[in-house]
């Protein structure tokens, strides 16, 4: 979204939230190029901002790169790493996320960590394995009670395919295990819609949602959001 699309979305958004349950939380990662618009548009009572990436130094030859200085000063408060699309586009490896996540934590942010098998890995029985490498490797020296983990399979990310809400919730458990901290949070992401949320939460290892492209409508985030 642009800086004009993004103070459009909250003006419509935000009155769909404000009685949102207090056992839970919003957070939204628009462009970098909208999250000052964003910051100067809510008053954070309920609503987080995250970036879409971040870089693991605060300063040097990174063009391209953002800081974790730079979104602080405008509110952000987690970072997302790893996520499927710089993995798959910009072959983003596991030691790069873990030291993106690293850095993020040492600046007093909160990454939200994605991990996630395709669909080849999968038919070949090779999800477990998968995201075992992902969560130890991505994951090395970081500290899980300042921590987000989404396990989002890519075959279901913009496919229409939703991964069966219990065998999500046996990988989030797979998760939850390897980290070997219970209270991590750990999220689902992947064709999440208004139709499949009040499921998928219901499951005992699925904290929260990472969602795509049914954020960008109000009425479809906000019936998310106040899943029952």
């Amino acid at each position: 979204m642009t800086c004009a699309d993004t103070k459009k979305y909250l003006e419509d958004f935000l009155p769909l939230i404000q009685e949102i349950p207090n056992d839970r939380k919003i957070v939204i990662a628009p462009p970098f190029t909208a999250i000052s618009t964003f910051s100067n548009y809510t008053n954070f009572e309920y609503l987080n901002i995250a970036s879409q990436n971040i870089h693991w130094e605060d300063k040097g030859a990174f063009t391209a790169e953002i800081s974790p200085n730079m979104l602080i000063e405008h509110n952000v408060k987690y970072a997302i790493v790893g996520h499927s699309e710089p993995r798959k586009y910009f072959s983003e490896t596991d030691a790069q996320i873990n030291k993106r996540a690293v850095f993020a934590q040492s600046s007093g942010l909160t990454p939200i960590v994605c991990v996630g098998e395709t669909l080849e890995q999968r038919e070949r029985g090779e999800a477990d394995r998968i995201i075992t490498r992902q969560v130890e490797q991505g994951l090395e020296n970081t500290d899980p009670s300042n921590l987000i983990v989404a396990y989002e399979p890519i075959w279901a990310i913009g496919t229409g395919k939703t991964c069966e809400a219990s065998d999500a919730n046996n990988i989030c458990a797979l998760i939850r295990r390897l980290i070997g901290f219970s209270d991590v949070i750990i999220q689902y992401g992947g064709s999440v819609k208004p139709n499949n949320i009040d499921e998928i939460m219901s499951m005992s290892d699925i904290d929260g949602v990472l969602v795509g492209g049914s954020s960008l409508d109000p009425i479809s985030f906000s019936r998310i959001a106040n899943f029952e």
